[in-house]
């Protein structure tokens, strides 16, 4: 009696260990509502959306909008110029709807294709925003 009443108290154990882990990874599943590459934020609203831009704007944003956080994560802007990662920022992330944004600076030596990837914590790609500097 005393064996089995271990083996059900063990089974117990990893059976809620394994409820807790499933509820960790389904609860952060976060969704991108809404990504522009931008020139401008006004009320934390991009002000346009366009893939190509003149290196005479000298700044750009990404604005990501985020559903479906359950607890305080974040997001990660990884700027590309071609392939080479040119810029790496970790946004905050702190409700299930959320607005968020990076600023990158460009000169005219950055002409050219550009891309962001939208990254959760983990490193898993979310969405990618394709655009060119000329």
């Amino acid at each position: 009696m005393t064996r089995s009443r271990g083996m059900f108290k063990k089974g117990l154990w990893l059976a809620l260990g394994l409820v807790l882990v499933a509820g960790a990874v389904f609860a952060q599943r976060l969704e991108i509502a809404e990504a522009v590459i931008a020139t401008d934020i006004i009320d934390r609203v991009p002000a346009d959306a366009v893939e190509s831009y003149s290196v005479a704007v000298e700044q750009l944003h990404c604005f990501t909008r985020v559903l479906g956080a359950t607890e305080e994560t974040a997001l990660v802007h990884v700027w590309f110029h071609g392939d080479a990662e040119v810029a790496r920022m970790t946004l905050p992330v702190r409700s299930s709807n959320w607005r968020t944004w990076s600023t990158k600076t460009i000169g005219a030596e950055d002409r050219g294709d550009w891309r962001v990837e939208i990254r959760n914590e983990q490193g898993e790609v979310l969405k990618q925003l394709a655009f060119s500097l000329f």
